[in-house]
């Protein structure tokens, strides 16, 4: 995966995570002693279906318990275009 001048550049750490059946590995951005993770992430991390972490997070942001603004951040990953040789794509993902 490229990330060249991504805004993932910005955290110089990982924690790599693994289930208890051993199957799964979750790689975690830390910055500034906060663990970083996609929606699909939390969902490996917990072994369950992305939907369920966005009802989740849907209840959290709705009843007032977190700020989405305080504790969501919207990054840039640029990757190697799937369809086309020696060309990247930039896609805008959220890290809770």
């Amino acid at each position: 995966m490229k990330n060249n001048n991504s805004a993932l550049e910005k955290f110089n750490n990982f924690v790599i995570f693994q289930t208890e059946n051993g199957k799964v590995n979750i790689d975690v951005f830390f910055k500034n002693e906060t663990l970083w993770l996609t929606q699909k992430k939390i969902a490996e991390l917990f072994e369950v279906n992305v939907p369920a972490i966005s009802k989740h997070l849907k209840n959290i942001f709705e009843t007032g318990e977190l700020n989405e603004k305080v504790v969501v951040s919207i990054l840039e990953n640029t990757t190697e275009h799937g369809a086309i040789k020696d060309k990247t794509q930039t896609k805008s993902v959220k890290y809770y």
